[in-house]
């Protein structure tokens, strides 16, 4: 078996890469490098439509390793059922806890303090005055606590918020406090007056916040999503944005992108980013840091990092 290795950077682009497999470069172009069953370690395209990043899975008969660049999986997750049994799916934890969090504290700051505002009252050449709400001595709710949650809790700490209350699927306690199961969200909700959504997209978490999740959040609370667009129930969002009840920060919306006669784009109290949480340049040393540290075990036989699941292995 020939041992090809399709990457969606350059080669001669990232130094370190051990000796023995053939590298080849493909970032979704139409024709691909090589034949797809000669792959053995696939790095999926970054930010890249679903139909492209899974479009050459099914032809990818030896394919031993599927390597995403993205924290969450969702995009490869189609392409699944036509790869062989054993074949590894890794994440990118590791790469982009700084950008989203540096992101997340953008969206949150900007939000409470009133940023749009002052753009817009800038291209009127208007002085807008007034007090806004300060982050300082607000209690956040992190939804989502995994490297990226922490990653955000860690640019908190400076902001002298009040508390940060955090939320995964599992209970369990890290150095900073206890982590809460989703099944706490009803009672932590209503304190909390930011709360942010972190967490990967799920059968679990598709619409988590919902009708229901958002009524109760407390009047006047400011959402922020960084996870994935369906995590939020784009029509109780409006609903509860055009009431002027909570505001949001939106990194990822459903449908993305909305189209430009989408209601969301002119809800009142909301601040939308395109889905760029990801993509700075912190990404692309961190990403080729990984891809060099994946490969060199690959090649060597070692345990690699970040493995989400084992295609044909029981999930019990």
């Amino acid at each position: 078996m020939t041992a090809d290795v399709w990457l969606p950077i350059p080669p001669d682009e990232i130094e370190g890469l051990p000796e023995g497999p053939d590298y080849r470069f493909w970032d979704g172009e139409e024709d691909f490098p090589a034949d797809p069953a000669d792959c053995a370690f696939y790095v999926v395209p970054y930010m890249k439509p679903i139909p492209l990043c899974v479009r050459p899975m099914g032809r990818m008969g030896n394919v031993q390793v599927v390597q995403t660049l993205s924290a969450g999986i969702d995009h490869v997750e189609p392409g699944l059922g036509h790869l062989p049994p054993g074949v590894r799916l890794c994440n990118a934890r590791g790469v982009h806890e700084a950008s989203t969090g540096e992101l997340t504290l953008a969206l949150i700051l900007a939000s409470l303090r009133g940023i749009p505002d002052f753009v817009r009252a800038q291209d009127r050449g208007e002085w807008l005055g007034g007090f806004r709400p300060a982050l300082a001595d607000k209690n956040v709710l992190i939804v989502g606590y995994g490297s990226i949650g922490e990653a955000i809790e860690d640019r908190l700490v400076p902001f002298e918020v009040a508390r940060v209350a955090r939320v995964a699927r599992s209970e369990r306690t890290t150095a900073r406090g206890p982590v809460h199961p989703l099944t706490a969200l009803p009672a932590l909700l209503p304190e909390a007056d930011v709360v942010i959504l972190s967490t990967p997209l799920t059968e679990t978490t598709r619409g988590l916040a919902g009708a229901d999740f958002l009524s109760r959040m407390k009047d006047g609370a400011l959402l922020v999503n960084v996870a994935r667009g369906p995590v939020v129930d784009t029509k109780a969002l409006l609903a509860e944005l055009e009431s002027g009840r909570i505001t949001a920060a939106l990194d990822v919306t459903d449908p993305e992108p909305p189209a430009p006669e989408h209601p969301l784009w002119r809800a009142p109290g909301v601040l939308i980013s395109p889905h760029v949480g990801g993509p700075t340049s912190a990404f692309f040393p961190r990403a080729k840091r990984l891809l060099v540290d994946q490969l060199n075990r690959y090649v060597n036989r070692e345990p690699l990092r970040n493995v989400i699941l084992t295609t044909g292995a029981s999930s019990d």
